[in-house]
């Protein structure tokens, strides 16, 4: 069975790609797994604005540190991989990657303002990263800042990276925007070559007894692929980029719903790292036989026949299906 697709220009024996998690590549041996395991690419995980800064802020210290003293102090300077160790291993990452394995790699760069870090989009091209994926989490808290400022932030964010690369660009983003369909076009004509639908915001619990908060990790379930699902079925007819699904895919039948609706990709995480690298085996395998069993002779053929333009009833992406799941209750 023919699974091939095509992921920001890139051509790809099937749809399932790791996403950008920090267990599955937080180095090559993990990302060999995956690529044995039968990953048609991988995504390395996230380098955070905040790590550049970070890191960045080390360096200036140490370098200001003793300039004004006596000729000695020259001394003082630490060596370079002292204050850019994580950045260089993260780089080098890449590099060995792209070296040793025959998958295409994609690098990952997290952050919301426009800034020098960005400037790691080109060293990520450089280390031969095969395309970026910019994962803006943006979580808005000034309420003197409007909707339309937000989605200037991701644009800005987005013209920031595409400045410095010549490789194909993806944009993760949430689903929290007033007019999705509107933004993704907006993201697309910047320059994107494809949007992931969508980042996972962790949110936080609380104790109540000792009053502290707590950032809790809770992989996510089958179901949350039904608002990925909605949306690349909306979207599909409307844009011409890459469209990857994250979040929820634990199943060869949730990754097909994702095709079926217009996915190209699909990303995986806690099937992973719940069930193992094994897992994608068992999926691309489940696909194979659904597709051939449904006498579809390509991935191809089947990817979006449900979108909202060719499904049998569009309106079941819409308000009508509010009101349908309303009254199926009972």
């Amino acid at each position: 069975m023919d699974l091939s697709t095509k992921y920001l220009g890139l051509s790809l024996p099937h749809p399932l790609v790791p996403s950008a998690a920090q267990p599955l590549s937080r180095d090559l041996d993990a990302l060999k797994r995956l690529e044995d395991a039968g990953a048609a690419a991988v995504v390395v995980h996230s380098l955070f604005e905040e790590q550049v800064r970070a890191e960045r802020e080390e360096e200036e210290r140490f370098l200001d540190h003793g300039r004004d003293s006596f000729p000695e102090a020259m001394s003082f300077f630490p060596a370079p991989d002292r204050y850019q160790h994580g950045l260089n291993d993260y780089l080098d990452l890449v590099r060995r990657a792209k070296e040793q394995m025959g998958i295409p790699v994609v690098g990952s760069l997290n952050g919301v303002t426009p800034g020098g870090w960005t400037e790691y989009a080109r060293l990520l091209q450089d280390a031969g990263a095969d395309a970026v994926e910019l994962n803006v989490h943006f979580v808005p808290t000034d309420p003197g800042e409007t909707g339309a400022r937000v989605e200037e932030r991701y644009l800005e964010v987005l013209a920031a990276v595409k400045k410095r690369v010549t490789i194909p660009v993806a944009m993760k983003i949430g689903p929290f925007f007033s007019s999705l369909p509107n933004f993704v076009q907006r993201v697309e004509k910047a320059g994107a070559a494809g949007v992931a639908l969508f980042n996972r915001f962790y949110n936080s619990d609380v104790y109540i007894e000792t009053l502290e908060v707590d950032p809790h990790l809770v992989l996510s379930a089958s179901t949350e692929s039904l608002l990925p699902l909605r949306w690349i079925a909306i979207l599909r007819p409307q844009v011409k980029g890459t469209l990857a699904a994250t979040s929820g895919v634990y199943t060869a039948e949730d990754a097909l719903k994702l095709v079926l609706a217009g996915a190209d990709v699909v990303h995986l995480c806690g099937a992973l790292l719940k069930h193992g690298p094994g897992r994608l085996r068992e999926i691309r395998e489940g696909m194979a036989r659904w597709l051939e069993s449904h006498e579809y002779d390509t991935l191809e053929d089947a990817k979006g026949v449900l979108c909202r333009d060719t499904c049998p009833d569009p309106s079941a992406f819409e308000r009508a299906n509010y009101m349908k799941v309303l009254h199926s209750w009972g």
